[in-house]
């Protein structure tokens, strides 16, 4: 590929390097994008009103400057945008509209800072279809590059038994534990059917049930493999609402890298990247989460046949090897492009 030169300053713009949608979306892209003759940067978005002004006015030292995930103010992105050279803008998440769980889930603010930045990006990376839908609303200039697993950290899971444990496993944030403890009843009832089963929960807040044991595992990223690999098989519940159809399927995908069989409700992109009885299982209600995890519960060979299928699915797609030249060619045309705000 094309080498674009040392002269290429990016500055990627990111809200907290620990955080999923800046550790998958930006920094593991960084290596390759210097590798391939970039001069990058990270910087944090600055809360301080002269910390803000004084980055805001070194802006226009960058060739492009790349926005993750955050909506500005329209008084402060006008600010930016008549500094910066050029601008790239990536999310990964419903933003222009409420969280699940609000009564009504849009919101006029939300929408209007989307449209006003949307609208003066050279480019939007979007995480998925829906995303890229809301973006060509106000701008033709959209890439849906999925969330990437860097597969190189992965390594297959290969003690599958039949005796023993089985473990049901979900890793995510407090803010998703709401959908898996939806799924409280579909637990309860497995367990009264195989006694062998445990739920393990890796985040940073847990939940009991009356009979399953629960292990609760709170998460690091030095353990996150072997977390991962403890599973038997790994679940991804979501809600049909707005803001679930912007989710980019992180779970799955990480469950999917080390070789486990997949449950997911078949919301927005999780319908993409499993297929149902393929790769995983769909499950729409309470008596297909028991079909599907029963299934799963009973056969190894089945949980090692969908696990296999589901690393394939990462490798063919939603790798980082797959989808950081996706990304460099982005950079390229937006360089490319004559001024558009003058």
């Amino acid at each position: 590929m094309e080498d674009l030169g040392g002269m290429t300053r990016i500055a990627f713009l990111i809200h907290n390097p620990e955080a999923p949608s800046c550790r998958y979306r930006v920094l593991q892209f960084i290596p390759y994008l210097k590798r391939m003759g970039m001069d990058i940067s990270t910087h944090l978005f600055k809360h301080k009103f002269l910390d803000k002004w004084s980055f805001y006015n070194t802006v226009g030292e960058y060739d492009i400057i790349f926005i993750q995930r955050k909506l500005f103010s329209p008084i402060e992105f006008l600010y930016i945008r008549q500094k910066a050279k050029k601008i790239i803008y990536d999310f990964d998440d419903a933003i222009m509209y409420r969280s699940s769980g609000s009564g009504n889930p849009h919101s006029f603010s939300r929408r209007l800072r989307f449209a006003y930045m949307i609208k003066r990006a050279d480019f939007v990376v979007a995480g998925n279809q829906f995303l890229s839908s809301e973006v060509l609303r106000y701008n033709p200039h959209v890439e849906v590059i999925p969330t990437s697993i860097d597969l190189s950290r992965y390594n297959l899971k290969e003690d599958f038994h039949r005796d023993g444990p089985i473990t049901i496993g979900w890793l995510g944030s407090s803010s998703t534990l709401k959908y898996l403890k939806d799924l409280a009843p579909v637990f309860e009832d497995l367990f009264k059917v195989f006694p062998n089963t445990r739920l393990k929960i890796v985040c940073d807040d847990f939940f009991d049930l009356p009979s399953m044991p629960v292990i609760k595992k709170r998460w690091s990223l030095e353990e996150e493999v072997a977390d991962l690999k403890s599973f038997d098989v790994g679940v991804m519940p979501l809600t049909h609402d707005l803001w679930s159809q912007g989710k980019c399927g992180l779970k799955i995908l990480q469950y999917y890298s080390v070789g486990l069989p997949v449950v997911c409700s078949p919301v927005g992109v999780n319908k993409d990247i499993v297929k149902d009885r393929e790769n995983g299982f769909w499950a729409q209600n309470k008596d297909e989460w028991k079909y599907g995890l029963g299934e799963l519960i009973q056969d190894e060979a089945l949980r090692r046949t969908l696990g296999g299928r589901g690393r394939a699915t990462v490798e063919r797609s939603y790798s980082l090897d797959v989808n950081a030249p996706r990304l460099l060619e982005v950079l390229k045309e937006v360089l490319g492009k004559g001024e558009r705000w003058n």
